[in-house]
């Protein structure tokens, strides 16, 4: 079973999104349409060729809003608004009418959906100066990429524009096309991040993943892509399969209890030469968790000093002692997005949790649990974009479990001494087979601690 492209992009009720790049973005921008509720208001501020226009269920050609204001009470299913016909293509609709579009889309609480770059065809292409002309008011920018351009020669037959994609990519033309040298264009302030509002989502949609192969290297992609889009979508459109949607997963290590059954900080309990806290913040880090909270409360200053050095952001919760649940939702609100990266390498900070896909809660007394076991539950994640992912190891639920972020406003509503088990009933848990036992074992006593450490497999 495959999710629809409008969950994979995480698509509001009405969004204002645009559409860029080659491979597939006219079938991703109408295929969009049709999965999110109508009306839906689809136009473009580049050509369309004419072949497109059947797409739509109605087609208006104007120059000013007069045309949609006297249909405003009678817009239904997907409309397109372009400027007129010249011979096979569409011209764009001008800035005056896509400004009003915009308002009145705002107003009336209908999705916009808007093409707003050129391409003949090709699974690739780089920008000349006055591309891609991307309206300053969207929300999210889809770049799309045709992969069936991959280890093709790099010409005018697979790359629109083949001299500015070889300045971009480094690459020569004629050369092989490597993922190397996409990323390098995808990344690039004058390629696939070019003319991309500020506040706007990013998101690379890694279209025509035909075959293994080619679904293989997109997922060796999308780490990579982390840098500069928020999210990286492997897609085959045509047959309407979306492969993965990888996002960064925060890693949010509980640390903040008294110990008292055991009777010192179990945080700092010797595991191999280092405290137990150190050694999950490692784990965590190792398996590509970003960012890594480590939420302190009990001995804190001790906690926060054997994490000190580590790429990892402290979070004192002052309340403690009511339970665990203070302590997931001091991590969950810890978890700022990122407001859309003004630079290529660099996030800030903004609010909402757009800037994660979920977060995987890990105890601060199972410094046993391996980077595997993470890594397997986020690829289990990007399949669907499960709710909540936890493993299941012997008929038993275990730790550490994933939960998506649209649990994040559940888990701030936990209290008392309870986890994130409270939140199972409300939404679908998708669980992880996973053979070994050692994820089963936390330490609650001596007795326990000696157990691990003792074990000849751990």
């Amino acid at each position: 079973m495959s999710i629809t492209l409008a969950k994979a992009l995480r698509t509001e009720s009405s969004p204002c999104m645009a559409f860029v790049g080659a491979g597939g973005k006219t079938t991703a921008m109408f295929q969009l349409a049709r999965q999110i509720p109508t009306p839906v208001i689809v136009t473009a501020t580049t050509h369309l060729g004419i072949w497109q226009i059947p797409f739509a269920d109605k087609h208006i050609i104007s120059d000013t809003p007069a045309a949609l204001e006297e249909i405003e009470h009678g817009l239904q299913g997907v409309i397109l608004v372009t400027g007129s016909i010249d011979k096979d293509r569409t011209k764009p609709i001008n800035e005056n009418l896509l400004d009003w579009l915009h308002q009145f889309c705002g107003y009336h609480s209908i999705p916009l959906l808007i093409e707003a770059d050129g391409v003949r065809q090709k699974p690739l292409k780089a920008w000349a100066d006055h591309e891609p002309p991307i309206p300053w008011f969207v929300k999210q920018v889809l770049q799309v990429v045709g992969l069936t351009g991959l280890r093709k020669l790099l010409n005018d037959e697979y790359v629109h524009r083949p001299e500015l994609f070889s300045r971009l990519s480094g690459l020569k033309v004629g050369e092989p096309i490597t993922p190397e040298a996409l990323i390098r264009v995808l990344e690039h302030a004058e390629g696939g991040l070019k003319n991309i509002p500020t506040a706007a989502r990013r998101v690379a949609l890694l279209n025509q993943a035909d075959t293994l192969e080619l679904q293989a290297i997109a997922h060796g992609l999308a780490q990579s892509l982390f840098s500069a889009y928020h999210s990286v979508v492997i897609s085959n459109l045509k047959q309407e399969k979306i492969f993965a949607v990888h996002e960064p997963i925060a890693g949010i290590v509980l640390a903040a209890g008294e110990s008292t059954r055991f009777g010192q900080p179990k945080q700092l309990l010797d595991w191999h030469g280092q405290p137990f806290v150190r050694a999950v913040s490692q784990n965590a880090l190792d398996a590509g968790l970003s960012p890594v909270v480590v939420v302190t409360g009990a001995n804190a200053e001790q906690v926060g000093a054997a994490v000190t050095d580590l790429d990892v952001k402290v979070v004192r919760n002052d309340e403690w002692k009511s339970g665990q649940g203070s302590s997931i939702k001091a991590g969950v609100l810890s978890l700022p997005p990122p407001s859309l990266p003004a630079s290529p390498k660099s996030f800030g900070f903004g609010g909402g949790w757009e800037g994660v896909g979920g977060a995987i809660f890990l105890l601060a007394d199972q410094p046993q649990i391996t980077p595997s076991v993470i890594r397997a539950l986020i690829e289990k994640h990007a399949e669907e974009l499960y709710p909540i992912v936890a493993p299941m190891v012997l008929d038993r639920r275990a730790n550490p479990v994933l939960f998506d972020r649209a649990t994040f406003s559940d888990l701030t509503t936990l209290e008392g001494d309870v986890g994130g088990r409270a939140i199972f009933h409300k939404h679908r848990v998708e669980y992880l087979p996973w053979h070994d036992d050692s994820l089963l074992l936390d330490v609650d006593t001596p007795e326990h601690y000696q157990r691990l450490i003792s074990s000849d497999t751990l």
